[in-house]
């Protein structure tokens, strides 16, 4: 790969690109982009707090997302929204642990967003078939909750904490910094058993960057495609789209497809969305026009 604005550049993988993902006892398909719905079980998140915090509620909201064409259904109970305050294992398990299991009983493929490694395991016992960590398996135990199962691993980057990560963000190339964290977080998740085969890569939009960085990231997704792991990419509904077109959380559907279609274009394999059924078709117009 070629130098990157003077500094040392990403190495791109030597093992061939992955074209499904092991999920437990789910193989995902990423001939064609994935969807992901974001499933908040949580009283704050920044979109949709409150909105399914009942587990009637989540559950009925799950088999809505899956309905409208979702792969995976990620369920979350922490906001990791920008200033959001930490919340116990105890008390993020108490929210999620129904709802994982409920719907990985109907046979769904569940994931769950958390950076506890309690959570974690429970989760995992429970049928969950994915872990999504903002914080990349850095927490102790995490490694090795995740490689004692045979279920997929998002990892991802983040700078600071939710609490704190949108004071001052600061990198000297955004790109390769990230680049070079996610390619050593999954050396070390190979290393600790999990294959690759069950790993994929999160930039973290929004996760201790500026606007400026992110658009940066959005651009250069392909140097970070070629490291050989899939991305998974969250836009929805997220600052930075607000910021471009000064609309609020509830008001960023566009936005959001928008910015899906465009990291599909640049390598995103899976898709993490609020809007399942505006995002899968416009997938569908873009499939057709790239056959």
């Amino acid at each position: 790969m070629s130098e990157h604005n003077g500094a040392t550049p990403l190495v791109a993988s030597q093992h061939a690109a992955v074209r499904t993902m092991q999920c437990a006892g789910h193989r995902l398909d990423l001939s064609r982009p994935a969807l992901m719905g974001i499933l908040n079980v949580t009283p704050d998140s920044f979109s949709d707090g409150g909105l399914h915090f009942a587990i009637d509620a989540a559950l009925a909201h799950g088999r809505r997302l899956a309905e409208e064409g979702a792969d995976i259904i990620d369920v979350g109970g922490e906001s990791t929204r920008p200033g959001a305050a930490p919340v116990s294992p105890e008390e993020e398990l108490r929210r999620v642990l129904p709802v994982v299991r409920a719907l990985a009983e109907e046979g769904l493929l569940v994931s769950i967003d958390t950076r506890h490694t309690a959570t974690m395991r429970a989760c995992l016992k429970a049928g969950a078939a994915m872990v999504n960590d903002v914080n990349g398996l850095r927490a102790e135990g995490a490694l090795a909750a995740c490689a004692d199962s045979d279920a997929a691993v998002c990892l991802m980057h983040m700078q600071g904490d939710p609490l704190t990560m949108q004071q001052a963000p600061s990198y000297t190339d955004v790109v390769l910094e990230v680049g070079a964290f996610l390619a050593a977080r999954a050396e070390q998740a190979r290393a600790a058993g999990i294959g690759p085969e069950r790993l994929c890569l999160d930039p973290g939009f929004g996760f201790g960057k500026t606007v400026a960085h992110n658009l940066a990231l959005l651009r250069q997704l392909p140097l970070l495609a070629a490291l050989g792991y899939p991305l998974l990419i969250g836009l929805s509904r997220k600052s930075l789209l607000g910021a471009m077109t000064g609309k609020g959380a509830d008001d960023r559907v566009h936005a959001s497809v928008a910015g899906a279609l465009l990291a599909r274009q640049r390598g995103a394999a899976i898709l993490r969305v609020h809007d399942l059924a505006a995002t899968r078709n416009a997938l569908a117009v873009l499939a057709a026009v790239e056959k």
